[in-house]
C-alpha cells in the first residue's frame, strides 16, 4: 500500500509539474471572474458583475473599453432607440449630457445615436469605476487550463508573465477565441435550412461569414484644406465608382438613389467628423480570418486596411471631398486608423439553445416558450453584409421579417463546459439571426447578461447552468434591463418591472410587428384585455382557472374578482377595487369597471407573483 501512495504522489508531482510547465513562471492573482476581452460586451459584462459585489478582472489587448463602438470605430448606433435597456439606456444617456441632449447627437440618418470613438471610450471608463473591477490594459491571455472547479489563464501583461485563477470565465473576445482554445463546440459561416429549421438558408451549410469593415473617422478640416493622403497601393476607382448609391436595401423598389452628398453624412458624428463605413462599393471587405492566428491576421488586416485608404482617397480625389481628411484626434495609432476591424461575424456557440429564425419571428408560436428566459431585447432588422464576396448565396436576408425579440438566456451557456460563459457575437444564434444580433445595443446587453449571470453563478457556487433564471432576470430588472422587447414600456415607468414579470411568464404577451428598420413588440398598456384572453394566459400557470367559463367582452372587477379568489381566498371584491383605485391615482386616469393590461400586470404580479415561479432554459416551469 505504501509502495502504491508513494507511486500515486510522484504522478501527482509530475503532472503538476508539466501543467506548470504550460505556463510561464509569474505572479498569481486570484478572483472569482476573469473576462477575456473588453469589447462592447466584456466592459458591460465586467460592470455589471463588479456592482453585483464580484471581484472581477477584464483583460484587453488594447488601452480602450468597448470594442466596436470605439476600438472599431463604428460609432452609430444601430437599433434599439427606443429600448434603453440597461447599461445601453446608461451610456447613451451619458453622450445625451456630454453632447446636450438627444437632437445633438443626430448628427447623421443612418442612426439616432452617433458619437465619438474617444468620448465613447472615456464613457465607458467612468461607468467601469467599481472596487470590485480591475482592468488590465495592453493585456492578452495566452494559456487556459482547468484545475479542479478553477481556471488558471496565463496572461501577458504589457509582456510580462502573470497567472490568474479565476472561478469563472466569460469569453468576450472579438471572435470566440477563447471557446475555440477549450475545443468547446461551435459553428462557423452559413447554417443548412434542414438543420436548424431555417428556410430562408441555404441548402448545404458552407464556410461563408459576413464581410469586415476596417472603418475610418474623418474630420471636416475647413473648406480651403486638402488633406489627401497619398494614392494607395493597388487603387482602382472603378471598385467605388457606385458608392454614391443611398436606396434603402430594405425598400421594395430597388431603383438605385444616387446622391453623394446624402452617403457622407451617412455616418456624420458630432464635431465635425464622419464614420466611414459604407457597404455599398465602399470599404467593406471579405475577409475570413476567424480561424487564422493572431500573426496570421494582423498580416491579411493590413488589406483591409489598404482597402479602407484606397476608398479616403476616393473620396478626396474623384468626389472632391479633399477637405475630409483623417481625424488626428481619435485613435492612438500611428496610421490614425482603429486600433481593430469591424467584424460583423464570429464563431458561433454550440449552446444550451439556439437562437433561430422561428422563434425570433414567431416567440409565442413555438413547441418551447424560450421567451420566458429572455435577457437582452433587439429591434434591428436581420442585416447582412455579403455584396463583397461572389461566392456568397443570393439570400436577401433584410427582408427577413421579424418583430423585436428577446435572447433567451441559455444561448450564453455551452453545453458542456463548465465554468465559461460566451458573449460578444458568439452566442449560440443562428447564421442569420446573428445578422441581428452583432449589433451594438444588443451585443452591450449580451454583456450586461453575461455579468448577471456570471455574479448569480459564484454567488449560489453553481455552474451558469444550474442557476434560477429568474434570479438572474431580477438582477437584469433591478439594472433597468428589458426582458422583454416592450417598445411602449419604458425604465422609468412606475410599472415598468411588474410589466416585464408578468411578460416574462407570457400572461400577457405583447404584439409584434416588422416596421422598417426599427422592429416593435407593444404591450399596450392601456387597452382592455378580454376575459377569454385573460383566461387562456392565467391557465398557462394556473390549471385550476382552466373550467372558468369566459366571454369576449372586456375584463372587469368582478370577474377578475372571481377568478382571482378562486386562488387566493384573501383577494375581495373590496380590495381589487382600492388597489385599482390606487393605481389610478398613480397613472393620473380616471377609474373605470374595465381593467387596463398595465393596470392587471401590476395586480397579478402583486397578488400572484407568479414570475416566482422557476422556469427551465426552454421555457417549462418547473
Amino acid at each position: 500500500m505504501l509502495y502504491f501512495l508513494r507511486h500515486i504522489l510522484l504522478f501527482s508531482v509530475l503532472l503538476l509539474s508539466a501543467e506548470r510547465a504550460v505556463f510561464a513562471a509569474g505572479p498569481v492573482n486570484d478572483v472569482q471572474l476573469l473576462i477575456i476581452g473588453a469589447g462592447a460586451s466584456g466592459t458591460t459584462a465586467a460592470i455589471q458583475a463588479s456592482r453585483m459585489g464580484v471581484k472581477t478582472l477584464l483583460i484587453e489587448e488594447t488601452d480602450w473599453l468597448g470594442g466596436m463602438l470605439t476600438s472599431a470605430g463604428v460609432s452609430a448606433i444601430d437599433g434599439n432607440h427606443n429600448m434603453p435597456s440597461g447599461l445601453w439606456g446608461e451610456f447613451r444617456q451619458k453622450l445625451y449630457d456630454h453632447y446636450g441632449g438627444p437632437k445633438a447627437v443626430e448628427t447623421g440618418w443612418v442612426s439616432n445615436t452617433l458619437f465619438e470613438p474617444a468620448q465613447g471610450n472615456k464613457i465607458l471608463k467612468e461607468l467601469a469605476v467599481n472596487p470590485n473591477l480591475t482592468i488590465w490594459y495592453r493585456s492578452s491571455w495566452k494559456n487556459i487550463m482547468r484545475r479542479g472547479n478553477r481556471w488558471s489563464v496565463e496572461v501577458a501583461v504589457k509582456g510580462k508573465p502573470v497567472i490568474v485563477n479565476a472561478d469563472l470565465i466569460i469569453d468576450a473576445t472579438e471572435l470566440g477565441d477563447v471557446m475555440a482554445y477549450l475545443k468547446v463546440p461551435y459553428r462557423l459561416g452559413m447554417d443548412s435550412r434542414f438543420d436548424l429549421g431555417e428556410s430562408f438558408a441555404p441548402e448545404k451549410a458552407n464556410g461563408i461569414i459576413q464581410d469586415m469593415t476596417y472603418v475610418a473617422i474623418l474630420k471636416d478640416y475647413g473648406k480651403d484644406a486638402d488633406r489627401t493622403i497619398s494614392k494607395p497601393a493597388g487603387y482602382r476607382p472603378e471598385i467605388f465608382e457606385h458608392s454614391c448609391d443611398v436606396s434603402d436595401p430594405a425598400s421594395k423598389d430597388n431603383t438605385p438613389v444616387i446622391d453623394c452628398n446624402r452617403m457622407i453624412t451617412y455616418g456624420k458624428l458630432p464635431n465635425g467628423k464622419y464614420m466611414i463605413n459604407w457597404p455599398k462599393h465602399g470599404n467593406d471587405i471579405y475577409l475570413n480570418v476567424v480561424e487564422k492566428n493572431a500573426k496570421d491576421r494582423v498580416a491579411d488586416l493590413k488589406e483591409a486596411k489598404l482597402h479602407t485608404l484606397r476608398f479616403i482617397y476616393y473620396l478626396q480625389t474623384a468626389m472632391g471631398f479633399k477637405n475630409l481628411g483623417l481625424a488626428d484626434d481619435e485613435f492612438p495609432t500611428k496610421d490614425k486608423l482603429p486600433m481593430i476591424p469591424y467584424y460583423r461575424e464570429s464563431r458561433r456557440l454550440d449552446a444550451l439553445t439556439m437562437l433561430t429564425v422561428p422563434y425570433v419571428a414567431q416567440p409565442y408560436g413555438q413547441a418551447k416558450p424560450y421567451y420566458r428566459t429572455g435577457v437582452i431585447v433587439g429591434d434591428y432588422t436581420i442585416d447582412h453584409h455579403h455584396l463583397k464576396n461572389p461566392e456568397a448565396p443570393a439570400i436577401d436576408f433584410v427582408k427577413i421579417k421579424i418583430p423585436a425579440y428577446n435572447v433567451p438566456l441559455g444561448t450564453l451557456i455551452p453545453k458542456t463546459e463548465k465554468g465559461l460563459i460566451v458573449a460578444e457575437k458568439s452566442i449560440g444564434a443562428s447564421n442569420i439571426v446573428a445578422g441581428a444580433t452583432r449589433l451594438q445595443p444588443v451585443v452591450l446587453g449580451i454583456g450586461q447578461a453575461a455579468g448577471a449571470l456570471a455574479a448569480i453563478a459564484i454567488k449560489k457556487s453553481v455552474q451558469p447552468a444550474d442557476v434560477n433564471i429568474r434570479e438572474v432576470q431580477e438582477a437584469l430588472l433591478n439594472s433597468n434591463a428589458y426582458l422583454m422587447p416592450f417598445i411602449d414600456v419604458k425604465p422609468t415607468d412606475v410599472n415598468f418591472k411588474a410589466i416585464q414579470r408578468i411578460g416574462a411568464t407570457g400572461i400577457l404577451k405583447g404584439t409584434g410587428i416588422s416596421y422598417k428598420w426599427a422592429n416593435q413588440m407593444w404591450f399596450y398598456p392601456h387597452h382592455f384585455i378580454s376575459e377569454l384572453d385573460f383566461i387562456n394566459g392565467l391557465k398557462t400557470y394556473y390549471p385550476e382557472v382552466s373550467d372558468i367559463a369566459a366571454s369576449g367582452k372586456d375584463l372587469g372587477v368582478d370577474f377578475f374578482t372571481q377568478v382571482m379568489s378562486r386562488l387566493d381566498k384573501s383577494i375581495t371584491l373590496q380590495k381589487v377595487t382600492a388597489d385599482l383605485q390606487k393605481l389610478h391615482e398613480k397613472q393620473d386616469e380616471i377609474q373605470s369597471n374595465g381593467i387596463k393590461r398595465g393596470e392587471l400586470a401590476v395586480l397579478l404580479d402583486g397578488y400572484l407573483n407568479p414570475f416566482a415561479k422557476q422556469v427551465n432554459f426552454s421555457g417549462d416551469l418547473i
